[in-house]
């Protein structure tokens, strides 16, 4: 293994570029997104511009139930995304969760990742982010506390994420003990937590364990979008490691499967559908299969390595093909559509 290439700075830029690549682009069917199918309304008896998108999140009213899921680079490249993004988010109403906080929490470096960013976004949503095993490698419960502080966040997002670990030059092997800090930390952080996968997928036993230890949101992020696994295959030098990680490229759980599947384990927790979420048609279908919110992450990098207006553009057409989805299946609203009717598998 290339040791080196482990500083978290460098691995976060490559992270970028790779996305913004394809590199770690897995099939779209390995979500399981693309079979579910609308049944088209053609007499839908509605003014698709009458059609209610809004929803309500951590206590906040947004125009559609859209997350960003960000992922950020190295310092001043991540500093640039992340304001893009709180701006493109503050503008359209719809939430935004920030990348890893690890690295301003040490202190190397803020991403942009400060109060800044709440006077960029101050009506919307905004989600602080560690990874659950820093609770017990390092942050601990006063870390949590300061990644929400230090952006004055809704929420603390807990990613999970041990198949990246396994893989990454460097990563923390050491799964310990992190459900029994999260049952811990649940009570006394005064804001709600969210437990996210990064592209392998939560399933519904995991799910069900994180809610009865105190989380209150459960972010699937299931296979079908960026595979975290091919994006540390490709920055691993040993190529026998390499293809030792490529193997994993579509392991995890297909994101349409830990929808349904997590929602029927969890029916009363708020439940966030990513993982491939590419157009607003997938938006629409992760809230067919009863999420309330979705989130997309990588879609949405380019657009945001470029300027805000291409961010704001880009949320827009999901919004819109959102809307036209409701229209098409004669949804008045998201509780609606929530009931649309589905055509049987082909």
């Amino acid at each position: 293994m290339d040791m080196h290439r482990g500083d978290i700075g460098d691995r976060k830029n490559d992270h970028i570029d790779l996305v913004l690549s394809g590199a770690g682009t897995v099939a779209e069917r390995a979500g399981g997104l693309s079979s579910i199918r609308f049944e088209h309304v053609a007499l839908p008896e509605i003014d698709m511009e009458s059609i209610d998108l809004t929803t309500r999140f951590l206590g906040r009213d947004l125009a559609a139930p859209l997350l960003i899921s960000s992922m950020t680079g190295g310092p001043e490249r991540a500093g640039l995304i992340n304001d893009r993004l709180a701006e493109a988010a503050q503008h359209l109403k719809i939430a935004l969760a920030v990348g890893s906080q690890r690295i301003a929490l040490e202190g190397r470096a803020s991403d942009g990742l400060t109060a800044d960013l709440r006077r960029r976004a101050p009506d919307i949503p905004l989600l602080a982010n560690i990874g659950a095993v820093q609770l017990v490698a390092g942050l601990g419960a006063d870390g949590a506390r300061r990644a929400v502080d230090m952006l004055e966040a809704d929420a603390l997002i807990l990613h999970l994420n041990p198949l990246q670990e396994a893989i990454q030059p460097g990563g923390n092997h050491d799964f310990r003990g992190i459900l029994a800090a999260i049952e811990a930390l649940t009570p006394v952080l005064g804001v709600p937590v969210i437990a996210k996968e990064v592209g392998a997928g939560l399933s519904a036993p995991v799910a069900r364990r994180l809610v009865d230890a105190g989380v209150a949101a459960i972010d699937v992020a299931g296979t079908g979008g960026t595979s975290f696994a091919a994006i540390e295959a490709q920055r691993q030098a040993d190529p026998t490691m390499r293809a030792a990680a490529a193997a994993f490229a579509d392991w995890g759980v297909p994101t349409a499967q830990a929808i349904a599947d997590v929602r029927a384990a969890c029916p009363g927790t708020t439940l966030i559908g990513s993982g491939g979420v590419r157009t607003g048609v997938d938006v629409a279908r992760v809230l067919r299969l009863g999420a309330d919110m979705a989130g997309q992450a990588a879609a949405g990098l380019g657009p945001a390595d470029h300027s805000t207006d291409a961010v704001i553009s880009h949320f827009s057409a999901i919004i819109w093909q959102l809307r036209v989805a409701c229209f098409c299946t004669g949804s008045v609203d998201i509780a609606a559509l929530a009931q649309a009717r589905l055509l049987p598998p082909l």
